[in-house]
């Protein structure tokens, strides 16, 4: 973060809480609700901060993260597969490999939202499947 002269510096939020706390009231009902939004899809992620943003992790991998920027919403899925297998429901939306843009001035598609992350649950606990049955069969 690159600062102006005599521009305060903030320090990193250390919990979600924080991170929300220090966001203007719209944008912080906003990414409010599309928190609860993710813990809904996915109660059993955790929440941490990683690279200063809000980041959920489910079976010890990273799951989604999001963050508020000047105008729009980033949304993390972290899984090129899941952001290709629904890419006809995601190309109204800028996007790169696994990061969505929702648009500040437009309502977020929590609907969509909770499909992706539920998306990656499934994903995640098939990679974790899969390594706990390589695992078992290396141990023979």
């Amino acid at each position: 973060m690159q600062l102006k002269d005599n521009q305060p510096k903030t320090q990193a939020p250390k919990t979600v809480d924080e991170y929300l706390a220090n966001l203007p009231g719209d944008r912080r009902r906003t990414l409010e609700q599309l928190r609860k939004t993710i813990k809904t899809a996915a109660p059993n992620a955790t929440e941490i901060i990683s690279y200063q943003i809000p980041v959920y992790k489910y079976g010890g991998r990273p799951l989604v993260g999001f963050a508020s920027f000047k105008n729009h919403y980033g949304f993390y899925l972290m899984s090129f597969a899941v952001m290709k297998a629904h890419q006809s429901e995601v190309r109204d939306y800028r996007s790169s490999k696994f990061t969505l843009q929702f648009p500040v001035d437009e309502p977020v598609p929590f609907a969509l939202v909770r499909k992706l992350v539920k998306a990656r649950v499934v994903e995640v606990d098939l990679r974790v499947r899969k390594i706990a049955t390589k695992s078992k069969k290396a141990k023979r």
